[in-house]
């Protein structure tokens, strides 16, 4: 057995410099297409399985609708929000991430929370979760974070090594990992857990004024959690429990409901908060931006048919309208291509003609052909711009906002690199039961990975996070607290 070094390559061949941070322009970003590595990274990874989805395969949908109960038109022009009581339809999916088509509802796994509004002015996608952080806040490295979430490729059976391993070289995820530890990992139904947008956006007003926002959809339901013990039995006897309890409800008039909240953030705050906001793997506290009203969403009718309406259903957080536009989050850098590519391959280059994705906004625009082309094509109209004989062309007044970017050309991580007080924060605010599950759960987690060293070293970040955490979580495991476990945050 040699320990000669094996350099990691591109599917070309050619040696990788870096393959934990994407290049961007300066720390903060935003993603430079220039790199050719994370493209093909993304791209390829999105060709790995067919035909279910790569990540939220096992899922379950529901129409509905999206009423606003405050007027928020100072901070956008987004015209689904433009006045209070206005209505507008939408199909919302919730998943879970990391298991297949068939797999149980009640496993431990975020849930996605994708909601698509048909607004007036085009369709908008919230692609988010049911929690307000992530794993990893790169997406240069979600191919590599989901490969841990799947199977072996020898055994075929889910390997608590890779996960561990991967989540204690990648420090980032403490706070995502303790949340999904923690009684919200698995959520009693789907009705009863929270939607986050997670990332950050931006809001623009009529004059071109904008803020960051966060997104908070809370279910009026109230939340409420499996137990471990509970979920386990519930997956053996009915592995699709929580689809059929959101169906059911619906069926019998009990329509579930969430309210969205919104964090506003002035644009200069985000140079100077101790946190960079554009970080998906941090929260901004509610105290420095309380969470504003902005409407309520009911769901209050059934997919007539699963396949065409909840599998073919596709969202990408790239989707936007008018008055709603990115940040230079890397993550969601990177989601804005791969979620549009996922489907321009699963479904086809024209999944945005389906009736579950086609807007009800009239669409005008140049593109053509292609596989399951099922409309007129265009017809014989003029299909090139710009053009003389009438043509769609384009509206500068619905040009994206400009913000300024700075910094060299390179692959760097955030300039922040607290991945610890969070993390901490939340084990802290937990009662003494709710730690105590906690702990549970991660040494249940833990305990098949085969390498003591992969545990130390996930105890160190624990320990980091709070003292007592690392320390129960190690007794919990028969190991030692290693002596760097209290080094320097």
């Amino acid at each position: 057995m040699t320990n000669e070094k094996k350099n990691l390559t591109t599917s070309w061949g050619a040696p990788v410099g870096d393959n934990q941070n994407s290049i961007t322009a300066g720390s903060r970003g935003p993603t430079l297409i220039q790199d050719v590595h994370l493209l093909e990274k993304l791209a390829h990874f999105n060709r790995e399985r067919v035909p279910e989805r790569v990540v939220h395969a096992k899922g379950a949908g529901a129409h509905g609708y999206f009423e606003v109960t405050n007027d928020l038109t100072a901070y956008t022009k987004a015209n689904f929000l433009s006045e209070v009581g206005k209505r507008t339809p939408l199909f919302i999916r919730f998943s879970t991430v990391a298991g297949e088509l068939g797999s149980a509802d009640t496993v431990r796994d975020p849930r996605g929370f994708a909601v698509k509004f048909y607004t007036e002015e085009g369709n908008y996608d919230i692609v988010g979760n049911n929690t307000p952080v992530f794993f990893i806040r790169d997406a240069i490295k979600f191919p590599d974070f989901i490969h841990t979430q799947k199977r072996h490729p020898a055994t075929h059976l889910k390997n608590p090594n890779a996960v561990w391993d991967f989540w204690s070289l990648s420090p980032e995820s403490l706070h995502q990992v303790t949340i999904l530890m923690s009684d919200r990992g698995i959520p009693a139904t789907l009705r009863h857990m929270d939607g986050f947008g997670s990332h950050t956006f931006k809001w623009v007003n009529e004059d071109g004024e904008g803020v960051w926002i966060k997104y908070h959809f809370k279910t009026v339901q109230g939340i409420k959690n499996l137990s471990a013990d509970a979920a386990a039995k519930i997956a053996g006897e009915n592995p699709d429990y929580h689809t059929e309890d959101l169906y059911n409800a619906i069926e019998k008039g009990d329509f579930p409901a969430w309210k969205l909240y919104v964090q506003i953030m002035p644009l200069k705050d985000a140079n100077t908060y101790r946190f960079d906001p554009f970080d998906v793997t941090k929260v901004w506290s509610h105290k420095d931006y309380p969470l504003i009203e902005v409407g309520k969403m009911v769901l209050n009718r059934n997919p007539e048919n699963y396949f065409a309406e909840v599998e073919q259903a596709t969202f990408s957080p790239g989707t936007l309208v008018p008055g709603v536009e990115v940040s230079p989050d890397k993550m969601l850098q990177g989601r804005l291509f791969a979620y549009a590519d996922a489907h321009r391959y699963r479904v086809g280059a024209n999944h945005n003609h389906l009736p579950i994705n086609r807007p009800k906004a009239e669409v005008r625009n140049y593109q053509r052909d292609g596989q399951m082309r099922f409309d007129g094509n265009g017809g014989g109209s003029v299909y090139y711009e710009p053009n003389s004989y009438g043509g769609p062309s384009e509206a500068p007044e619905h040009k994206p906002s400009a913000y300024q970017v700075s910094g060299t050309a390179d692959s760097t991580a955030y300039d922040h690199h607290d991945h610890y007080t969070q993390a901490g924060d939340l084990y802290r605010l937990m009662t003494t039961e709710e730690r105590a599950r906690l702990v549970e759960n991660i040494v249940a987690a833990m305990k098949p990975v085969e390498k003591d060293e992969i545990k130390l070293r996930q105890i160190q970040h624990f320990y980091k996070a709070d003292p007592e955490y690392g320390t129960l979580v190690a007794k919990g495991l028969g190991l030692s607290i290693p002596e760097e476990a209290s080094s320097v945050k």
